[in-house]
């Protein structure tokens, strides 16, 4: 693993949150993802489970963990399945934990080989009433290949057919949206490299570099400190900045033309989300300014807005409301547009038309339910955006928060936003 040691409290607390919302006489089994083949004999760099990751610590493939916290011996309270080590794999894969490693990181006691789980689960399962199944419930989830979770519920329900089959998703969704203090500390180590990576674009973009360049000069500052992409860099200039997924990054930075980086660094698997607009000549012109302070308005509006009891419907359709006078000062709108719009659809999607935000964690789109209100801890990216195609630019800008009972606090403060501190940063390189 790249980054340092975690504290185990951490996951032993985790456990304990989860444990407290099963069922009496209930089991729950969670696997890692699966290492995904590419051509020929080529495989993905595996990525961890989030759901076993947040119980476990563990990073490594194949592993499972059982909860069952009624079991008639203690030590079966909490069990966690490795593959065991050996000369084969360490000469071709590297070094895989031994039992005291999973100890460690984890918390928990009761380690077992892999080779164990058929027999242990067989036995644990003729005392459990019930199983929870974990599974991908993302509600824009479109999963075709058919995953190790889902195998497993096939495997389960075949040779277990008479027992009560829960899920788990909604009681680990109900736990990830709400952060605790060792988890914002992971999203503040995470955010803080995103910022290190973005102040040394500021001192690097100017006309005739290539988008993968500045790509490159992301990866290295988040790699010396530990911490990787967290999803694949948007590095937009010119037109570009009005594809919102845009992914090649293969074109060069011409003078006069607007740079948008949406960009963030994971660390020990919690995700920041940023999003920055910048002048590749290092100076915004009157046109470009205009608009950038609308979003800029707006950004700041909706971070305030972000309260206890909320819902995001309530939070994005005031967005909405503060993108449309926004859009009627810049000539873009008319106000009988406005009082035309309909409901589900508002006069400002043909410029924002996007959402305004999305949890984040674990997940960079984290897991929650946006039909609950906001709860004190539930971490939010806020990122509105004006995009102009017929003018060959636009600006989003995006910052991560969090919902406090005080109010929101903003984790990217420090990351540069007001566009004097961006041009007054990109103009010292020069000096």
């Amino acid at each position: 693993m790249r980054h340092l040691p975690i504290k185990n409290k951490l996951f032993i607390q985790n456990r304990k949150r989860i444990i407290d919302l099963m069922e009496p006489k209930a089991m729950a089994a969670v696997n890692a993802n699966d290492v995904l083949p590419t051509n020929a004999d080529g495989t993905l760099r595996m990525h961890p489970n989030a759901d076993l990751f947040f119980l476990s610590g563990i990073e490594q493939e194949e592993s499972i963990l059982l909860l069952f916290p009624d079991a008639a011996e203690a030590k079966n309270r909490e069990i966690l399945f490795m593959r065991q080590p050996n000369e084969h794999l360490q000469i071709w894969e590297g070094y895989k934990h031994s039992k005291e490693d999973a100890r460690k990181i984890s918390g928990i006691k009761n380690i077992q080989w892999l080779s164990e789980f058929p027999v242990i689960f067989r036995a644990l399962m003729c005392e459990a009433q019930s199983i929870y199944i974990n599974s991908n419930e993302y509600k824009r989830a479109n999963v075709e290949m058919q995953m190790r979770d889902v195998r497993f519920i096939r495997q389960c329900q075949e040779d277990f057919p008479l027992h009560t089959y829960r899920r788990l998703a909604p009681l680990l969704h109900q736990l990830r949206v709400v952060k605790t203090d060792l988890e914002l500390e992971l999203l503040k180590e995470a955010v803080g490299i995103t910022g290190k990576g973005f102040r040394r674009t500021l001192r690097f973009v100017r006309p005739g570099v290539m988008e993968y360049e500045v790509e490159a000069e992301l990866a290295r500052e988040f790699i010396k400190r530990r911490g990787k992409f967290a999803y694949t860099p948007i590095i937009a200039a010119g037109k570009n900045n009005c594809v919102l997924h845009y992914e090649q990054n293969d074109q060069v930075c011409k003078k006069g033309q607007l740079l948008l980086m949406d960009v963030a660094s994971s660390y020990a698997n919690y995700n920041a989300d940023l999003t920055r607009t910048i002048p590749v000549s290092g100076k915004f012109s009157r046109r470009q300014k205009k608009v950038y302070y609308a979003v800029l308005r707006v950004l700041r509006a909706s971070i305030e807005g972000a309260t206890v009891g909320k819902l995001h419907k309530d939070w994005t359709k005031e967005a909405q409301d503060h993108m449309n006078e926004e859009l009627l000062k810049l000539g873009l709108l008319k106000k009988s547009q406005i009082k035309k719009q309909a409901p589900d659809n508002p006069a400002c999607r043909k410029y924002f038309m996007h959402g305004l935000g999305h949890p984040l964690g674990l997940d960079v789109h984290d897991v929650g339910d946006n039909y609950a209100p906001f709860e004190p801890g539930t971490v939010l990216t806020v990122e509105p955006g004006i995009y102009l195609p017929e003018e060959g630019f636009g600006v989003r800008l995006e910052d991560d928060i969090i919902v406090t009972e005080e109010g929101p606090i903003n984790l990217m403060a420090k990351i540069p936003i007001e566009p004097g501190e961006i041009e007054s940063i990109m103009n010292r390189r020069n000096t």
